[in-house]
């Protein structure tokens, strides 16, 4: 029967290769005719970081394995070609001389001896998902080689090749093979690997190396052989790659960013290769740091971790859930997005807003009592009061009764705005901001903090993050000023570094949320700004968990993977004085509705004070100002918009140039730290 079959083959083949220009015009008709299959194989979707390392691969709809292939180590070209089709860049879909010999062969011996399909009539087969045991079956595969050898170019088949050879289970095409067996992409292979996914797709279950290892090493050393006796290979290197083991389990696609992944697949439908600005490096640097984080502190615990170049405003590294295949602590639930109380670390911004406004100053006193904002009578963390204290250690210290004062002052939905406006959204219980949103009484995410300590680190202009190149956008209006923000910055870059921890100039805050629930630390350097969050992300307390304790070792850890860049210089205009050089108003912070007790004492005859121009003139300039005081102990330093003009006067008068048209702040300082200003408006 088989011997039948074969002659009926063979007369098929004669006749398709046509005898006579009738038959070869018929033949050309009926290859042309050829319904042709979809050639856009559909590939898994994969995300790739900023340099195109994988982050992580998806599964096609029906749940095959099957990525584009991308470059391929030229051996692993030259051995298939050797192996499977040496005559595929001559033949024209189908090769005659193969298929002769092939029928010739099982014609003698009464079984199949060798094959005679081509790469091509292989690709045939593949996109038809057809048996390769049938002679109806082979003759649809010739007729459809040499229909796609006149729709597709050698490079467009060997691609097609490359996507679909069968590797075992539901794994298809050669790059996903090489994830799977050696854990890295083929465009760099060991002469054994590269054999070894030459001889797989032949017989792709009865080879699998970790089933039938001596299979799958025998299948690749006839390859190797093969090798030597065409001149690829020396014999040297072919003894070499034959004591190499053949791989014993299937290694996991790679998954790094998953959650961040799995949100962009799910946000750009359709795309095959989703390009992001994220640092390989850093990303798994980020993701060792969150799962040691929560190592040892019950199943239940997560983390989170955004970091950033603030000012690109590209996304480096993301870290949605510290176990993202852990469904006992919710590690499908992406933290980065989720609303969480973010503690303390909205004060920041507060005390910016004070600064920005004029209200107050780094050095300014505060009375850290007990204070009571209507029926509300917050405390601090531990219920202590520290008396009168500087605003530079109430932020450090993260002292409550202060932060309130100055949010009572600012007012809530002032914040709130400015909050948004720097990135930072808000959840308000009723939507209605009130002074508990300094003390973490409203909702916020994780990737909100980041932006608005970007636009901290950015003096005060905000800055909209992203994980997609070009997607980084600035706010369009300021959050602060930059002083104000360069005020912020430089207290919190006083913040002592947790125990244990490299010291580092970093500015930083940490939050810890009601409850004990949330644990946070946020901060940034001269380049970077990164947010970490550690808890339960089903909202139940972690008792003893603290942001300074739990998330801001991981903050630091974090940085110090990165290169150290100082933070920048004060703003040329930034006041850096003492409290007792400061203008009467700012020595003593007033509560709203209040005069500060400094600015109503009664000054003495000899006290400094500002004489020409007065405070509120309005004077029309056409040249210099002349500044005259009186008053105090010389010498005398006047000083323009709180940039230095005239140092050390021998007498209180001053003459400035180029004074800028419109609100100008004027000031007088002498020997002993006195101070007095005067807003005046040039026309």
């Amino acid at each position: 029967m088989m011997s039948r079959r074969l002659a009926l083959f063979l007369m098929v083949l004669v006749l398709v290769l046509g005898i006579g220009a009738g038959a070869r015009d018929r033949f050309d008709d009926w290859v042309a005719a050829t319904p042709l299959p979809h050639l856009d194989v559909p590939v898994g979707a994969e995300v790739v970081a900023r340099d195109g390392t994988l982050l992580r691969a998806f599964q096609v709809a029906d749940g095959r394995w099957r990525l584009d292939a991308g470059p391929v180590d030229p051996l692993f070209l030259d051995m298939l070609t050797l192996w499977e089709d040496k005559r595929f860049r001559r033949h024209a879909g189908v090769d005659t001389r193969a298929m002769l010999r092939a029928g010739g062969q099982a014609l003698r011996h009464g079984r199949v001896v060798s094959g005679g399909s081509t790469l091509t009539m292989q690709v045939a087969r593949l996109l038809e998902e057809g048996t390769t045991g049938e002679w109806g079956g082979k003759l649809r595969q010739m007729r459809l080689a040499l229909a796609l050898e006149r729709r597709l170019d050698k490079a467009q088949i060997m691609a097609l090749y490359l996507r679909l050879a069968p590797y075992g289970a539901n794994v298809e095409g050669v790059r996903a093979a090489s994830l799977q067996w050696f854990g890295k992409e083929p465009r760099r292979l060991t002469p054994a690997e590269a054999a070894l996914l030459v001889a797989l797709p032949q017989a792709p279950e009865r080879r699998r190396p970790d089933r039938f290892p001596d299979a799958a090493r025998a299948a690749r050393d006839r390859v190797l052989a093969r090798a030597v006796a065409a001149g690829l290979l020396s014999q040297a290197d072919a003894s070499a790659a034959m004591t190499e083991p053949v791989p014993r389990m299937r290694r996991t696609f790679p998954a790094l960013a998953p959650l961040l992944a799995a949100r962009l697949v799910r946000e750009h439908p359709g795309a095959t290769r989703i390009e992001t600005t994220l640092d390989a490096r850093l990303q798994r640097r980020a993701e060792q740091l969150a799962s040691r984080a929560v190592r040892g502190a019950g199943r239940r615990l997560s983390a989170a971790i955004v970091l950033a170049d603030h000012q690109s405003g590209e996304i480096l590294a993301e870290v949605g859930a510290a176990d993202w295949t852990d469904g006992a602590s919710a590690g499908f639930v992406d933290m980065t997005r989720a609303w969480r109380s973010p503690g303390s670390t909205l004060k920041p911004f507060v005390y910016g807003l004070a600064f920005d406004d004029g209200l107050a100053h780094p050095e300014t006193l505060i009375e850290d009592r007990p204070t009571a904002f209507g029926l509300w009578q917050p405390q601090n963390f531990d219920h202590q009061f520290r008396g009168t204290v500087s605003l530079r250690n109430a932020l450090i210290w993260s002292l409550n009764i202060p932060v309130v004062k100055l949010a009572d002052t600012v007012g809530p939905n002032r914040i709130a705005q400015v909050l948004r406006r720097g990135g930072v959204e808000l959840r308000l219980p009723g939507d209605v901001p009130g002074l508990a949103i300094t003390l973490g009484g409203a909702g916020t995410t994780l990737e909100g903090l980041a932006e608005g300590y970007a636009a901290l680190a950015r003096g005060g202009r905000g800055i909209a993050l992203s994980p997609l190149p070009g997607g980084a956008a600035p706010r369009p209006a300021a959050m602060l000023g930059a002083v104000a923000a360069w005020q912020v910055g430089d207290i919190l870059a006083r913040n002592p570094a947790p125990q244990g921890a490299r010291q580092r100039v970093l500015a930083y805050k940490t939050g810890t949320s009601y409850g004990h629930r949330d644990a946070l630390a946020v901060g940034y350097d001269g380049a970077h700004v990164a947010a970490v969050w550690l808890g339960r992300p089903d909202g139940t307390p972690v008792p003893g968990a603290f942001g300074g304790d739990l998330a801001a070792p991981v903050l630091f850890d974090l940085f110090d993977a990165l290169p150290a860049v100082p933070l920048p210089p004060p703003p040329p205009q930034t006041l850096t004085l003492p409290n007792s050089a400061l203008p009467l108003p700012l020595r003593r912070f007033a509560p709203a509705g209040a005069v500060s007790a400094a600015a109503i004492s009664p000054a003495s005859p000899d006290a400094l004070r500002m004489t020409f121009p007065p405070d509120g003139a309005e004077l029309r300039m056409t040249g210099p100002l002349t500044v005259k005081a009186r008053g105090g102990r010389g010498p005398w330093t006047f000083l323009l918009n709180g940039a230095p003009v005239a140092i050390a006067q021998k007498q209180p008068i001053a003459t400035m140039n180029d004074v800028g048209l419109g609100f100008n702040q004027l000031m007088v300082v002498d020997a002993e730290g006195a101070s007095a200003i005067a807003t005046i408006r040039l026309q």
